[in-house]
């Protein structure tokens, strides 16, 4: 039995991972979705569309990963210049 003070063992990242995880995430979506689209407009869907966005999802995965981690700062500071608070 785990004591009131001890937190029992979790899956979860530490707090300070949360930049990364949102990052991976974010690149997560936007590849596979960016993919569909233009595998769309420049092949048609087709029999094969799931598997040429795949192949698409492939290459575009860890490029959307490293633009989103290299940019952040950036986007961070325009939101800052943008939004009050």
């Amino acid at each position: 039995m785990l004591s009131q003070t001890a937190s029992p063992r979790t899956w979860k990242l530490p707090k300070r991972m949360a930049p990364v995880a949102f990052a991976f995430y974010m690149a997560c979506i936007m590849a596979f979705l960016m993919s569909m689209v233009i595998v769309a407009a420049n092949g048609g869907v087709d029999a094969r569309f799931l598997d040429r966005v795949l192949a698409s999802y492939a290459l575009a995965m860890p490029a959307a990963f490293a633009s989103v981690m290299l940019v952040r700062p950036v986007v961070l500071r325009l939101v800052g210049w943008t939004v009050r608070g």
